[in-house]
């Protein structure tokens, strides 16, 4: 398992990696909660420490719940019963206060691990009503027609595919595409939008959530 430690403090942080390491997992370190928004897509876990130089951590870990399902374990001298509070509601998977024994820690991440754990579905294939998607060829048909989409049009289709029904919100959408999401506001989405609607030729089948995100609207048989 490949974890990302957020932790500025340099000694605190080669031992959790020293630590993750020699239970047998990988792991990365960053010291700014920007770089780990930037980072996020490398982890499938993410140990998080709430006292940040550039942000603080319960912000970090609102814009991470944006963009990644990925366990969040909060390891922080903050104890404060609001902070708890506040970390768990936000989505964080463990709240622990430092200090912490590290074979504690690792029994820890190994259970929050387990609770993770999701049945895999077929990601080779998504049929919803009259849109197939074959992930592997990277081509999608709407009954039986072709739709000829660009590289991103595909991407930007399969992720709203297999959130059919829910919003995907905009960040998400430019995090998983672009990498961007907290960076810079893009406009290579709402052209990648308009084309894949037209390839569509489905009014209605991409619903805009003003100030949210896309909605995929399933197309009957």
């Amino acid at each position: 398992m490949q974890l990302m430690i957020i932790e500025d403090d340099d000694a605190v942080a080669g031992a959790l990696v020293d630590a993750v390491t020699a239970s047998g997992h990988q792991a990365f370190r960053v010291a700014r909660g920007a770089d780990a928004l930037l980072q996020h897509q490398a982890a499938q876990m993410i140990l998080l420490d709430l006292g940040l130089p550039d942000l603080d951590g319960l912000e970090v870990l609102r814009k991470l719940r944006l963009v990644t399902d990925a366990p969040v374990i909060i390891l922080t001298a903050r104890n404060d019963e609001r902070s708890v509070v506040r970390g768990l509601r936000l989505g964080a998977d463990d709240y622990l206060i430092k200090p912490i024994g590290l074979a504690v820690l690792m029994a820890r991440i190994e259970a929050v691990a387990r609770r993770a754990l999701v049945q895999t579905e077929d990601a080779n294939n998504l049929q919803l009503g009259q849109l197939r998607i074959d992930v592997d060829k990277r081509e999608a048909f709407i009954k039986e027609r072709s739709l000829g989409l660009t590289a991103k049009e595909f991407d930007l289709l399969t992720l709203l595919a297999r959130h059919a029904g829910s919003v995907v919100t905009r960040e998400q959408i430019l995090d998983s595409l672009w990498g961007d999401a907290f960076v810079a506001v893009s406009r290579s989405l709402d052209v990648h939008l308009t084309g894949l609607r037209s390839k569509l030729e489905t009014p209605g089948m991409i619903i805009n959530v003003r100030g949210v995100g896309y909605r995929l609207e399933v197309p009957s048989p």
